[in-house]
């Protein structure tokens, strides 16, 4: 009979105990040091705003701070590793951003890294915190509003009071910017452990002129808004070979614009004349400021299946969409605020209000018909995926005194349109159709006159 030797139960007992308790130890030691990691930081000037963009894999825990004399944006985000990408954030900073002179950035205390923003004047920031959506993580976003906004002060009294309501509506359910005042005491110690950067000096970007513009024989210039879908922190839709819709549409947008302009009895303006986010309300917002007559949307679509192809002009529809494909179209596009990244709690219920919910029976009509004259031309140099106007309830078209448009240039998704997309020479015929659309449908119908 062979015996074995057995370690008496109690023992047992007493080292699972132990191990139990060293394996909790290590579980929180490992947590304690699990910092989240900034996988990208991102900046988007313009000179409505400029949009500083942090992701994550988890929410980033913050606090920001307004100081003054000098003007500066103190930004402290907890459990946070500093990175290579959060060390490189102040080489976004453009020389002429009309709001950043410089960031920068250090470790502030153990846990604690420290984001110092020195402004070039006085700002109003607006912080918020954004769930994953699209193609994008978990985003603390920062947006440094300039303190006098016109585009605001064009809305009056009216707009002001529907924004309060609308805020009082919001409150409960969008997070609030943490914006505090730091105590004297507090002052020396912000500026601890940030590296000193000469500052630079640089003027901001020039106002947009929104005074009714006249031709050298002092006759009235027909103004055409001209939206370039997407931007920013919106790409919009990606081509097959990995071309995006905003850089794209840009690039039309901009020689459409060119194109207008020498026109004697024209000019364009751009909603946004760069790589930056403007809010759908935003882009209707600015084509009424600058009295535009016409309003154009440019777009480049997508669809799952690649052999999909065709041009399309949509207007807006009162009464929902007129095919499936246009009402899966619109709903697509209105999620652009939602990628792009739009901060209930600030000036959007604002902006909200532009979008009236009134009666806009004949601004649709002369949509329609701005729209099948383009369409007409535009069928000359690309097969059109419909052969009429299609209607939908895209948020940008909702001006209520501005027949608009929207135009779906080719489908990006496909492998030969995006070809033609990306060509100079396609983009030319494609600049030359709509403008050619937009001068016939003003042949038949006068521009409106606008005080």
């Amino acid at each position: 009979m062979i015996k074995t030797n057995k370690l008496p139960s109690v023992i047992i007992v007493q080292i699972f105990r132990l191990f139990f308790a060293l394996s909790i130890c290590v579980l929180l030691t490992l947590n304690a040091h699990a910092a989240n990691s900034i996988s990208a930081a991102r900046v988007w000037p313009a000179q409505d705003y400029t949009r500083i963009a942090l992701e994550s894999d988890a929410p980033i825990k913050h606090q920001l701070i307004v100081l003054k004399n000098p003007d500066r944006l103190v930004l402290d985000i907890e459990n946070v590793e500093l990175n290579n990408t959060l060390r490189t954030l102040s080489d976004k900073i453009l020389s002429g951003d009309p709001y950043i002179k410089q960031v920068r950035i250090a470790q502030f205390k153990t846990n604690v890294v420290r984001v110092a923003i020195d402004l070039k004047g006085e700002v109003r920031p607006n912080i918020f915190a954004l769930a994953p959506a699209g193609e994008y993580k978990y985003r603390l976003v920062l947006d440094i509003y300039p303190l006098q906004d016109e585009l605001m002060a064009m809305l009056g009294k009216k707009s002001t009071e529907a924004s309060d309501a609308a805020s009082d509506s919001t409150a409960s359910t969008q997070p609030k910017p943490i914006v505090e005042p730091l105590p004297p005491s507090a002052i020396e110690e912000s500026n601890q452990d940030l590296p000193a950067i000469p500052p630079v000096a640089e003027p901001a970007l020039p106002e947009l002129d929104a005074d009714v513009p006249t031709n050298k024989d002092n006759e009235r210039l027909i103004t055409i808004a001209i939206d370039a879908g997407h931007g920013g922190e919106d790409p919009g839709a990606r081509g097959a070979n990995g071309s995006h819709e905003k850089v794209i549409t840009l690039a039309i947008a901009k020689k459409l614009k060119a194109k207008i302009d020498a026109e004697p009895n024209m000019r364009g303006v751009l909603t946004r004349d760069g790589d930056y986010f403007v809010p759908l309300g935003m882009r209707v917002v600015k084509a009424r400021k600058l009295k535009a007559d016409l309003f154009v949307s440019i777009h480049a679509d997508a669809f799952t299946n690649p052999a999909a192809r065709g041009s399309s002009v949509f207007a807006l529809s009162e009464k929902g969409a007129t095919s499936a494909s246009a009402r899966y179209l619109a709903k697509k596009e209105n999620e652009s605020d939602l990628i792009g990244g739009v901060s209930l709690g600030g000036r959007d219920p604002v902006l909200a209000k532009t979008l009236l919910d009134l009666s806009q029976t004949a601004m649709i009509n002369d949509s329609l018909k701005l729209g099948k004259a383009v369409l007409n031309q535009i069928a000359d140099i690309n097969k059109l995926h419909k052969n009429h106007v299609e209607q939908a309830g895209f948020a940008v078209l909702k001006s209520p005194d501005i027949p608009s448009i929207l135009v779906e240039t080719a489908f990006i998704s496909n492998p030969e349109e995006e070809r033609r997309l990306n060509d100079d020479a396609y983009q030319d015929k494609l600049v030359n159709s709509i403008l050619t659309g937009i001068k016939k449908y003003f042949s038949t119908q006068p521009a409106f006159a606008r005080n």
